[in-house]
């Protein structure tokens, strides 16, 4: 997987920004995750991380109760409240990552210059066992759902942590 790597250092955290569709399951899913995981591994220090949404219907909610039942039942918290994604982000964050296929092409409509466009990749682009290469927006199914993303968003947020951990100096 190719995409945007730097020197991570304290002084120069490395920016991730995961996005979805409303904010509100897949991405701050991810988003708490991976905090997760960077505060387990003690590398707070490291990192920034954000999540957004494509669309704007979600704007200032918390995430979805099911997505945070589910994070919660593996000791992982969502914080954050939900926020559009803006064409700034693409300049601000190191990387862009997207939860599916539509979410990635939404966010290349907002490119402006080239070196942003290989900043947007897939979570699933790191998963082990990526299927179709996206994220299943659980939103309209039950608790299965909800459960099958964290563990999908859970692996591959680990390979992306263990990926970028060989850029901290």
């Amino acid at each position: 997987m190719t995409f945007p790597r730097r020197a991570i250092t304290k002084e120069q955290p490395y920016r991730i920004n995961f996005v979805c569709l409303g904010n509100i399951c897949r991405s701050p899913t991810a988003e708490g995750v991976f905090q997760h995981l960077v505060t387990e591994d003690e590398l707070d220090e490291y990192f920034e991380i954000d999540s957004a949404g494509t669309g704007s219907w979600h704007v200032g909610n918390p995430a979805n109760s099911k997505s945070q039942e589910v994070a919660n039942q593996h000791g992982v918290k969502l914080f954050s409240r939900a926020r559009q994604a803006v064409p700034s982000d693409l300049e601000y964050f190191d990387l862009v990552v997207a939860m599916d296929h539509s979410n990635a092409a939404d966010l290349q409509t907002m490119v402006v210059k080239p070196e942003q466009d290989d900043k947007i990749v897939l979570l699933r682009d790191f998963d082990p066992d990526p299927d179709d290469g996206a994220v299943p927006d659980p939103y309209y199914g039950g608790m299965d759902g909800f459960k099958k993303v964290f563990d999908i968003v859970y692996r591959s947020c680990r390979a992306l942590l263990d990926d970028l951990k060989k850029d901290i100096k």
